[in-house]
């Protein structure tokens, strides 16, 4: 029996509850984080992008039982492949937190293979859009003339729930969300999972006539395990580019410094930006680490890498 069409023309807005162990969990490992997507804005296939990939955002989280997904970009596409071929018919329960709904944040939902097998559940997180409900906007991107099969038509059980609280469980992860400086509603999350914490924002300026809120979020932020950060611009062309709500390089390492993150991934690289840029930007990134004698190890977020917490790197 299709449940979708029931569940998914509902939109919750209560903050969620703690849910019991999905059924894919197995014996206790350390947590994990896994790079689908990186890309900013839109993909970017082709020869100057296979260092670090072409697809836009998507992280996979697998902690303390729980698969949660952070965001739905298209790298969701290939995260989706790798699941149905890992756990076969297995029924999988999954949680998406979106941070907002522009569409390179969206636009690998529609090809995600997991919500056209029956057997799976997949509970998406988010805030409310500009003007129209999450669920309204989500849906809408798959109806017709835009996508052949309707969201609430998917064999799988979907449920969107709208966020109204800024704390909240998935399981036994504990989740705070953070208002993120970007163009509409955006958040970014902090996971507290128990081998250590990631703080995840894409899409986010640090204003630098915001003394107050940046303090804000260096408190948000402090003593963060793992930081991924929109880093799109580097200084020089963040001056062409002020309150478009992307990061600056220089900006976001001086603020990991700060709150004493220990890892921070260079995120949402720029469409324009090839594989020698984005090697260039992390190595002027580890050389303002260097220079102020910090601790902060630096990385460019790479689709296929994976991290473990406690936080180390692999292939």
């Amino acid at each position: 029996m299709n449940t979708a069409a029931s569940t998914n023309a509902k939109s919750r807005t209560a903050a969620p509850e703690a849910r019991p162990v999905p059924v894919v969990s197995r014996a206790p490992a350390p947590a994990r984080l896994k790079f689908w997507g990186v890309r900013g804005s839109i993909p970017t296939p082709g020869p100057t992008t296979v260092q670090y990939g072409g697809n836009t955002a998507c992280v996979e989280v697998r902690a303390d039982g729980q698969i949660i997904i952070l965001d739905a970009g298209t790298g969701l596409r290939l995260l989706g492949c790798q699941l149905v071929a890992e756990f076969d018919t297995h029924p999988l329960d999954l949680t998406l937190l979106l941070t907002h709904t522009h569409w390179d944040h969206i636009q690998g939902l529609p090809f995600f293979l997991p919500v056209y097998q029956p057997q799976n559940q997949l509970r998406i997180l988010g805030y409310e859009g500009a003007r129209h409900g999450l669920e309204v906007v989500l849906a809408g991107q798959m109806e017709s003339p835009f996508f052949p099969i309707g969201l609430r038509e998917v064999p799988a059980n979907v449920r969107i729930e709208e966020l109204k609280e800024m704390s909240f469980n998935v399981g036994p992860v504990r989740v705070q969300a953070c208002l993120a400086h970007h163009p509409g509603a955006c958040v970014g999350y902090r996971l507290f999972t128990s081998n250590g914490s990631i703080a995840f924002f894409p899409d986010n300026e640090l204003p630098r006539q915001r003394a107050t809120a940046n303090q804000k979020m260096v408190q948000f932020l402090r003593g963060t395990d793992v930081l991924i950060m929109d880093t799109q611009f580097d200084a020089e062309e963040y001056q062409q580019h002020i309150g478009w709500g992307h990061g600056c390089l220089d900006d976001v390492v001086a603020l990991a410094l700060q709150a004493e993150v220990k890892q921070l991934f260079l995120f949402h690289h720029d469409p324009d930006h090839d594989d020698a840029k984005v090697s260039q930007m992390q190595a002027y990134a580890r050389q303002l680490v260097a220079a102020r004698k910090g601790k902060l190890q630096v990385e460019a977020a790479r689709e296929g890498a994976t991290v473990e917490l406690p936080a180390r790197v692999r292939a």
